[in-house]
């Protein structure tokens, strides 16, 4: 199923108002993204039951001591994902997606968690269970990756945000690692988007249910709306929210513009989740520019 033509437009008016305001404004650009990573890291290993909070992942990014005992291999998840967002963010919009750079992502992502599958594809009697579903045998892993990367080069008449969902789909399906394939999987994401032009976006871990009913609905019936729906609330959510900077708009909480503007709140907080007011997320917490006027 295709995105609806209501929100490839809203997404067009969105992406052209971002690239006409982010000019001359590489250093907001940079810092916003550099700050976001923390967000990404958090989000994305909670997404596979990490136990570390937002602070104690921000804590672990600045070398700073967190509170509580936690695990070698969760100090490894956070230091070694941020160091792929990192890489990603670095990497020539030219550089072309392949099974090569995919691998040297999960190098980096396992790099002292299982050196042993870092790096490589699963390999003859490696076999892996997501839930209820078992993943292809080893042996057709390359086939399937070839195949997975024409469907998404081949098809130039699809919208690109649904091409990165299926795409999404598709690889998580095959799921090509022993482990990671989730986190790699969320991080490719952001390397699609980086090339065509968007910014970086947050799957979040409160949103994880809607997440993997997407999983659910593409391997039962081989339908896209639900991840096309979680990407592009995310893409809204994340031009939104760097347009709001670039405006240079003072921003407050969506509940203190609620309290200022006498309005009422479960509204307007669905309105949020819907993107269909400019609201976004920092730490989790609503926000919105100040001078915002509801239409």
């Amino acid at each position: 199923m295709a995105t609806s033509r209501l929100i490839t437009d809203r997404i067009r008016v969105l992406r052209t108002q971002y690239d006409r305001m982010r000019i001359a404004k590489d250093a907001l650009l940079t810092l916003i993204d550099e700050v976001e990573i923390a967000e990404i890291v958090y989000n994305s290993n909670a997404i596979e039951n990490s136990t570390l909070s937002l602070p104690e992942t921000e804590k672990i990014l600045l070398e700073m001591e967190v509170s509580r005992q936690v695990s070698v291999r969760e100090v490894y998840e956070v230091k070694n994902l941020a160091r792929v967002a990192a890489f990603i963010r670095a990497l020539s919009k030219d550089r072309e997606l392949s099974k090569e750079l995919i691998c040297t992502l999960h190098g980096m992502l396992l790099v002292g968690i299982n050196d042993g599958i870092a790096g490589r594809f699963r390999r003859v009697n490696e076999f892996v269970r997501v839930g209820k579903f078992i993943a292809p045998a080893p042996e057709h892993i390359d086939r399937l990756m070839d195949r997975l990367f024409e469907e998404y080069t081949g098809n130039l008449n699809q919208y690109p945000l649904d091409a990165i969902a299926r795409f999404h789909l598709e690889f998580e399906t095959i799921h090509p690692f022993n482990d990671g394939n989730g986190r790699i999987g969320r991080a490719l994401i952001n390397l699609q988007l980086q090339r065509i032009g968007f910014p970086n976006i947050i799957i979040r871990d409160k949103e994880k249910q809607e997440y993997y009913r997407g999983f659910s609905q593409y391997r039962d019936d081989k339908k896209t709306s639900i991840t096309e729906r979680v990407l592009t609330r995310a893409i809204c959510e994340s031009l939104h929210k760097r347009i709001t900077y670039l405006q240079g708009d003072e921003i407050i909480t969506l509940a203190t513009y609620v309290k200022e503007h006498k309005l009422g709140a479960p509204a307007i907080f669905n309105a949020a989740r819907r993107q269909t007011i400019p609201a976004f997320r920092e730490k989790g917490v609503w926000k919105i520019g100040k001078g915002y006027i509801p239409q």
